[in-house]
């Protein structure tokens, strides 16, 4: 409670062989406080302090029998505590990918502002212990962690320095310049930098929120995060030719009887053809596909299906089950589709049917199909499909690339901007930005009508005085 009523009493010297000096006062109805002080200067003060504090009409605990501008400091949270109060925060709403960012961001954040404290433990236990207990929101009926990943937490809440610390600009520099490093040590990627910043960031906001820092410290400091290259390479891009043999190549990898590849031609296929993502082409669904006899097809897009990890969806699925990218829930794309990928469908439907649920692609056992089958049918398809120099090169190196070999051969091809990007989901400022090195033949373009602009059908220029 606060009080106005507050009484000072003079300074009282109590009669020891070491003499000390007490200052007594009075706050509202609680019992006189007192104050011991080694020489009569110190009491002095402390009197003067809480004299001019009631002339001043401050406000007087009935506790501490302080007033608020003689309070204790608060005592600094520490950043491991404010870390995991803000994981808890951001948990229940976040996508299971953001909760990967968010828990990898604030274990390397946390590696960074621990004390030296006796009793270090080994870094792959202090790795665990963050990454797989401390930032990550646990069910209520999930196992104690083990001895040793215990042990280490505990360290850790003892070791870690205050959050106040990061007020410090040269404290808040290390810190970001350990976001260009992944955990292993190894150079992060200049997108995961920039993520990792962004994570940081919304983290200090939050802590401004709050009233724990005056002002985001990541502001203090002129740090850039490296540039991150948004055009596509064109290197990765294949040719039609190259999209074809790749497609038959998938269908030789395996066994006859278990088709790994096989049942994944069709797979590829959408990305190629229709310029889907590899998640989306993992959620498509045959109620969703219009495959005509003959002629071209549709399909209907609502769902994605990205792999992501057991301990992120927090279903115990490892795969999400999510909307479009960049786009509202339940908001659907349609994407017309060549008759070329129409049969194919067909054929992939003939022979290996649909999933329980409707899912045009399954494992051998009928579920999802995960990121790392695709990516190995994948990768022993380009051995198979292309030389040894291709190999090495960066030519279609990931499923990804697929769908940038049709969204580049699209927009080579004359079709309008905006109706590639309503296809392919992204809008046309991206679409163009991302695609611009990927675009052939647009310089000799631009040169021939430039040229019939000025009247020069032979590309020679006119000499001076002929007359022009």
């Amino acid at each position: 409670m606060k009080s106005h009523d507050v009484r000072v009493w003079g300074i009282r010297k109590r009669p020891y062989k070491t003499p000390s000096y007490d200052v007594r006062w009075k706050v509202g109805d609680a019992p006189p406080f007192s104050e011991t002080f080694r020489t009569k200067a110190l009491a002095d003060n402390f009197r003067a302090k809480l004299l001019r504090a009631a002339q001043k009409g401050e406000a007087f605990d009935t506790e501490t029998g302080l007033p608020d501008s003689m309070a204790p400091a608060k005592a600094s949270r520490t950043w491991y505590d404010f870390a995991r109060a803000y994981v808890a925060m951001k948990w229940p709403h976040a996508a299971p990918n953001s909760r990967d960012s968010l828990n990898e961001t604030m274990t390397l954040v946390t590696t960074q502002l621990l004390g030296d404290r006796p009793g270090r433990p080994a870094d792959d236990v202090l790795r665990r212990a963050l990454r797989g207990w401390a930032f990550v929101v646990q069910a209520s009926d999930e196992e104690a962690p083990p001895v040793d990943i215990a042990n280490a937490l505990r360290w850790v809440a003892k070791a870690s320095l205050p959050l106040a610390t990061l007020k410090n600009p040269a404290d808040i520099r290390r810190v970001l310049d350990s976001l260009k490093l992944r955990l292993s040590g190894a150079p992060a990627a200049a997108e995961t930098v920039r993520r990792k910043r962004a994570v940081l960031f919304n983290a200090l906001a939050y802590a401004v929120e709050l009233g724990e820092l005056p002002e985001n410290p990541v502001t203090l400091v002129k740090w850039k995060p490296p540039k991150v290259t948004k055009e596509v390479d064109r290197r990765v891009v294949v040719n039609p030719r190259q999209a074809r043999e790749l497609l038959a190549a998938v269908s030789y990898v395996g066994g006859y009887r278990r088709a790994r590849g096989r049942r994944l031609v069709a797979f590829f296929a959408c990305l190629y053809f229709g310029g889907l993502r590899p998640a989306e082409a993992v959620a498509l669904r045959r109620p969703d596909c219009t495959l005509p006899e003959a002629g071209w097809g549709s399909l209907i897009l609502e769902k994605t299906r990205p792999t992501v990890g057991k301990r992120w969806t927090g279903t115990g699925e490892v795969h999400d089950n999510r909307g479009l990218k960049n786009r509202p829930t339940n908001e659907t794309r349609i994407v017309p589709i060549p008759p070329r990928l129409v049969r194919m469908l067909l054929a992939h439907i003939e022979e290996f049917g649909t999933a329980e649920d409707g899912r045009m692609f399954a494992n051998e056992r009928g579920g999802v199909v995960a990121s790392t089958t695709y990516w190995r049918v994948w990768d022993e398809a380009r051995h198979l499909a292309l030389t040894p120099e291709q190999v090495a090169s960066p030519l279609a190196a990931r499923p990804y690339d697929l769908r940038h070999a049709a969204l580049s051969s699209w927009l080579n091809a004359g079709v309008d901007p905006t109706e590639v990007a309503e296809r392919a989901g992204n809008s046309v400022e991206v679409l163009l930005s991302r695609y611009a090195k990927c675009l052939d033949g647009r310089q000799d373009i631009a040169n021939r009508r430039i040229a019939e602009l000025l009247g020069e059908d032979d590309g020679q220029e006119d000499e001076p005085g002929d007359g022009t």
